[in-house]
């Protein structure tokens, strides 16, 4: 069962990210006594840039959701596509909830292939 408050919103590693930076920069013009905050700060930065959200914009991330709206996911599954870009059918079915009967396997490809066109894999 999913208890999801109306008022909350979702981000995505890349906003997440965004967010630590711009405070990881303003925390060290600031007092020492932050200093728990300015460690948890650095270390979420350092983890999320050796994800996929490196990688990515603000303008990848809409033409990557408009190139995806057709298909009617939920909200959740969208975020999990920008946080971890699907890049084979498995994946899709790890993501999408009841998959098989929601998207065909056309779908499936061009959702694949929208990943694929946005957030290219990192080599």
């Amino acid at each position: 069962m999913e208890i999801i408050n109306a008022n909350t919103a979702f981000l995505s590693n890349f906003e997440v990210m965004q967010i630590l930076q711009q405070l990881k920069d303003n925390t060290q013009k600031k007092h020492k006594r932050e200093a728990s905050l300015a460690t948890v700060t650095y270390e979420t930065v350092r983890y999320l840039q050796d994800t996929e959200c490196q990688h990515q914009s603000s303008e990848k991330i809409k033409n990557f959701l408009e190139s995806i709206k057709s298909f009617k996911l939920t909200k959740l599954e969208k975020l999990m596509m920008i946080n971890t870009p699907p890049r084979t059918e498995l994946e899709i079915q790890l993501i999408v909830q009841e998959s098989e009967e929601r998207l065909s396997e056309n779908d499936v490809k061009q959702i694949i292939v929208a990943a694929n066109e946005n957030f290219p894999q990192a080599s």
